[in-house]
Order: structure tokens, then C-alpha cells, then sequence
């Protein structure tokens, strides 16, 4: 197969963005080599994939490229500048620019970097053959770690030995199998999940946010299901979160989101591949955030949803608990079931969807008014009304919950009774 040395411009929207290029021209005053594109928008180019940033890297230092974008009028941002990066801004656009590095040191966790002025070099600290490809403003390609061939089959290859890499920055295993998931085709590379799968332990060394991130980028891709898979059959899916279980309720999940044109939803997705006795637990240990926490939370409170519950049943169930716990058990168990007990659950989420919450007749301010005193048993004698009036359907008026209180004026004076 020949392979292509350079992308016709003609072709590709984003080489033909004046923004980019003009900030390209701008670090290559005089025809220099010192900035050339890289990283996702050269691959996905490639792939035919859309274009989502587009990524510089430059032999020019970050002040340099700080001074020639702010004396040209526009805004930079020093984002990560000990790291060699800086965000400029032109129209509206923001752009990372990033100085050639090579590193120095690692750890596992994070690497000691310096500034290089090769593209080589800098080519080498990378991860995967098909993010090391460099393009000029007019499409050369500069392919040193062959990546153009990996780019056009579909193939998630670590640059050099696997073991090196993922030793640099054990994150890299999430990263493989998150660039499987959006970018794989076929089997992974067979070093690449032997590298994953005798290093996995390293992945306790990584920050709960640095997991949780990688996570949810993953389970963002299209159909993350065959990834998800070789992570559990690697054990590596098990070392990210306690509670992960077998893979087929993402996989039913992934069918009824296309079946029922759902948007993908990373945290349902989540929540597809979590034991909910140990909801709490991973919760906490990936450090969701508060929103992301309570949704999981509600979601593991609701209990199955199993078809055959009528509305008032499912109406109690969304009265009593969250209304998006039982939306996301509901969306979770519709791909367990076909024709007749499917119907029956989609039923319900339309229910669910067009639910409103009935409001409860009596307040304490009612029973107070007529003798009962604020405490316990007034709360008591509250929560005994709401369950009548629950179990009733909602159907209990005013005057029929007070009737079954007996005479309120009598013995409210002294705290109610029930």
C-alpha cells in the first residue's frame, strides 16, 4: 500500500482555516521550520474523522511564541507554560502551542521534560505512532514513527517498546484503550494489551481525577463496548473502580441508545458497567463530582425496574425516590427484555418523562392550626397521612386524611395523636 506523504489541502476545512495558518506563518517568519501542526488533526485527517482542536507544535521557546502572538494583537494564555504549552487565541479560536520537548525523568505519574529543537526528539516522547505526525501549512506530512500507516488501518501502536511508554506515564493504559475506543478497528496490538495487562498495577499510582477523566472520555466514543471488554479481560478495567461488573449491561445499553436515538451519556454508561451495592464506594473513590454523585447515588437507591408495574406503581416509585434514578434503571434494564416486557418499560419512560409530582395536602402548619404542637409526633403523624395518601393512589383529600386522625382538637394540645 503507498502511503500518502502529504494531505491535499483542497480536501481538509482545517487547512484552510486563516486563524491556523496565520498563526503558523506568524512562528515561521522568514520561511522558517520552527511550527508545524500535530497530534489529533493531522491523525483524524487521515481517518476522516472530524477535526474537534487544532494542535502546534514549534522549535520556539514559550516566551518567544508569547511575544510574536501578543505583538501581532492577539491574546495568549500561558495554560501550561512550565510544560512548554500556551493557548493563543486569534478571532475567537484558541490554539495550543507547544515547544518541542524530550524527556528527562519519569516516574509513572509524571515526566521531567526539557526543550528541544527536534522533531525527532519530540516525536519519541509521545504515545501512540499515529499522534507523532507533523504537518506544514501547505500538508507535507513528517511521519518519523510511521504513524500514517496505523492512521489509515485503524491501528492504536505505542511508539517504541510498549513497556517503556506506559512506564513513562502508567495513565497511557487508559489512554490505549480510550484511543481503541474512538480510533481501533479489529483486534488490539498484541504487545500493546500484553504491556497493559502485566503493568496494570501502576494505575494505583494515578490520581482519581486523572482516572475518572480518561474514563468518562472513553466511554464517550461511539460504541465503547470491545474496548471496554479487553480492559476487563486485562483486569485493568477492575483496577480503575471498585464495583465494575460484567460488560453485557453497556453492551445492551449501546444497542437500545441507537434503538431509541439517546444521546451518549457517559455517566448512564458508567452506572451500565457499576454494581449498585458498591455505588458509594466507587463514587468516592474516582472523587465524582457532587451532581455526577447524586445521580449515581439515585440511580443505585431506585432498585431494578421490572416490567409489568402499572403507573400507580411506577408513580409511587418516582414520588418516593429520585425521578432520574428510575429514568436511568429504566433506560438500563429496556435492553434485558423484548417485545411485550420491552414495550412495557418504554412505556414507563415515557411515563416517567411527562411525570409530574402530586403534592401532598397537608402541611404541619395544618395540624398546628388546629392544636397539634411542633415534635416528633407531629412529624410522625405526618409521615403516617403521606403513606395513606400515597397508598391511596394520591387520591385522599384534605378532609379524608383529617377524618382518619379522629378528633383533632381534642388531643393535639398534648402533641397529637395517631
Amino acid at each position: 500500500m503507498k502511503l500518502p506523504t502529504a494531505l491535499d489541502v483542497k480536501q481538509h476545512q482545517w487547512l484552510q482555516n486563516g486563524s491556523a495558518l496565520s498563526l503558523l506563518d506568524m512562528l515561521n517568519d522568514s520561511h522558517a521550520d520552527n511550527a508545524r501542526f500535530v497530534g489529533g488533526c493531522v491523525r483524524n485527517a487521515l481517518m476522516g474523522e472530524k477535526i474537534v482542536d487544532i494542535d502546534i507544535a514549534t522549535k520556539l521557546l514559550p516566551e518567544e511564541v508569547m511575544k510574536i502572538v501578543t505583538d501581532a494583537g492577539h491574546k495568549v494564555v500561558p495554560t501550561g507554560i512550565d510544560h512548554g504549552t500556551i493557548t493563543a487565541v486569534l478571532n475567537g479560536t484558541a490554539f495550543e502551542v507547544t515547544t518541542l520537548r524530550k524527556d528527562v525523568q519519569t516516574d509513572g505519574r509524571r515526566a521531567v521534560t526539557a526543550f528541544s529543537q527536534s522533531w525527532d526528539e519530540d516525536s519519541l516522547r509521545r504515545d501512540f505512532r499515529f499522534n507523532a505526525i507533523y504537518c506544514d501549512g501547505k500538508g507535507q506530512l513528517y511521519d518519523p514513527q510511521n504513524g500514517i500507516k496505523d492512521a489509515i488501518e485503524r491501528e492504536v501502536v505505542f511508539i517504541g517498546k510498549p513497556d517503556d511508554r506506559i512506564n513513562e506515564d502508567f495513565l497511557r493504559i487508559l489512554r490505549y484503550f480510550r484511543f481503541f475506543a474512538h480510533y481501533g478497528s479489529g483486534r488490539p496490538d498484541r504487545a500493546a494489551i500484553t504491556a497493559c495487562t502485566r503493568l496494570k498495577a501502576g494505575i494505583e499510582k494515578l490520581s482519581s481525577e486523572r482516572i475518572w477523566k480518561e474514563l468518562q472520555a472513553l466511554l464517550a466514543a461511539p460504541d465503547p463496548v470491545k474496548s471496554i471488554r479487553w480492559m476487563r479481560t486485562s483486569e485493568v478495567l477492575q483496577k480503575c473502580f471498585p464495583g465494575s461488573t460484567d460488560v453485557d449491561q453497556l453492551a445492551q445499553l449501546v444497542v437500545s441508545e441507537k434503538a431509541m436515538n439517546w444521546p451518549i451519556d457517559p455517566l448512564l454508561r458508567f452506572m451500565a458497567l457499576l454494581d449498585p451495592s458498591r455505588a458509594r464506594e466507587a463514587s468516592k473513590h474516582l472523587k465524582l463530582s457532587n451532581a455526577q454523585n447524586s445521580r449515581v447515588m439515585a440511580y443505585a437507591r431506585n432498585g431494578p425496574v421490572l416490567p409489568g408495574e402499572d403507573f400507580m406503581d411506577v408513580s409511587r416509585r418516582l414520588y418516593l425516590k429520585v425521578v432520574s434514578g428510575y429514568v436511568d434503571a429504566a433506560k438500563l434494564a429496556l435492553g434485558k427484555y423484548e417485545g411485550r416486557e420491552r414495550r412495557d418499560i418504554d412505556d414507563m419512560l415515557d411515563f416517567a418523562a411527562e411525570w409530574e409530582r402530586p403534592v401532598f395536602p397537608v402541611t404541619a402548619k395544618h395540624l398546628m392550626e388546629v392544636g397539634y404542637k411542633q415534635g416528633k409526633e407531629l412529624g410522625d403523624l405526618l409521615w403516617s397521612l403521606e403513606d395513606e395518601w400515597i397508598s391511596s393512589g394520591f387520591a385522599l383529600s384534605m378532609d379524608e386524611l383529617r377524618a382518619k386522625i379522629g378528633n383533632l382538637g381534642t388531643g393535639g394540645k398534648s402533641g397529637g395523636q395517631g
